[in-house]
């Protein structure tokens, strides 16, 4: 097979105090019962050395319906396409939404791996529970989207600078005006080529723009879901931080000033502190910031090079920083 689900082993933790969806438990579908009608007009694939992020998409998408009364449809790859949702679809109005993203590479010997795809199910299962969304087998969902892959394997580039991005989306599209849980909601899994994410490329340094008068997220809300909510109101933000001179927001939160992420990623801080002594800080999985997959990879892979403490850096911490 040229599809390897995972490199590395491990697990993201994070406590919950209890468990919002246990009353929508359902029998999941099933990837054996996938069906899949493939594209007659495939499109050209792009040059690796073109690509920019989430511009370009395969031939080819997954969808999966849910229903209360009915519970799970089959899972489906049909043609990249429009969706049709009627006008008072709860997504729409009340961002009962969320999200993933993973990335599927090719390496040098032709074979294609996603990356720890299993902790992706792991957080999207978390959004779900916490947006009253359906649960599903995440075992499940990680073969329709393993299948998915391969169906458009040659989207994934041919490249060592460039990966195919998946984006598993989950939406509540119940057609009501009510301010209530969805009965009706759909998984759908799109892929798009990519290049880096920023345009300075992968590994340039970027500024940032830090400012207490702006927070992403707080204690008690769902800054550690990955839900479409938490990203829209940011972009004002960033339009902020462009017109000051800078690429990117740094996030803090509280009395104290405390760093919590960096743009839609998480943060770390390399230094030799004041006893002499490696560190790799970063801040703690309290609810505010999201669990990432690479966070944890690094965490996983220092473990045993570094001090590793989770706690949440201040601004005179940074500041100090910045002088070494």
């Amino acid at each position: 097979s040229l599809f390897n689900f995972q490199a590395l082993h491990g697990r993201l933790t994070q406590a919950l105090p209890f468990s919002f969806g246990s009353l929508r438990l359902a029998s999941s579908f099933k990837a054996a019962d996938l069906a899949i009608e493939r594209s007659t007009a495939c499109k050209p694939k792009p040059e690796p050395s073109s690509l920019v992020f989430g511009k370009q998409f395969s031939d080819h998408m997954l969808t999966i319906n849910w229903s209360e009364k009915e519970g799970w449809e089959a899972p489906q790859i049909k043609p990249f396409q429009n969706l049709s949702l009627h006008p008072a679809s709860s997504a729409l109005h009340y961002s009962i939404e969320l999200f993933e993203g993973m990335k599927a590479f090719r390496g040098v010997d032709n074979h294609i791996r996603l990356f720890r795809p299993m902790l992706n199910m792991d957080r999207m299962h978390r959004s779900a529970d916490r947006s009253c969304l359906p649960l599903f087998d995440k075992a499940e969902l990680l073969e329709c989207i393993r299948k998915l892959v391969e169906v458009d394997q040659e989207w994934v580039p041919y490249s060592q600078d460039a990966s195919l991005y998946i984006r598993p989306t989950f939406i509540g599209i119940e057609p009501s005006l009510g301010v209530s849980r969805a009965g009706k909601a759909m998984i759908f899994v799109i892929v798009s080529p990519v290049g880096p994410y920023f345009a300075t490329g992968s590994f340039n340094p970027v500024s940032l723009l830090a400012d207490p008068a702006f927070v992403r997220a707080w204690q008690g809300g769902v800054g550690a879901y990955k839900m479409g909510g938490n990203y829209g109101p940011t972009i004002a933000v960033q339009h902020e931080a462009v017109k000051r001179g800078c690429q990117q927001v740094l996030w803090l939160y509280g009395e104290q000033e405390e760093i919590t992420e960096v743009g839609t990623m998480n943060l770390f801080i390399y230094w030799t502190n004041e006893k002499g002594e490696r560190e790799l800080v970063t801040p703690p999985l309290d609810g505010i910031i999201l669990p990432g997959v690479t966070r944890q990879s690094l965490l996983d892979l220092a473990r045993g090079w570094v001090r590793q403490p989770e706690r949440r850096p201040t601004k005179s911490i940074t500041q100090l920083f910045l002088l070494y």
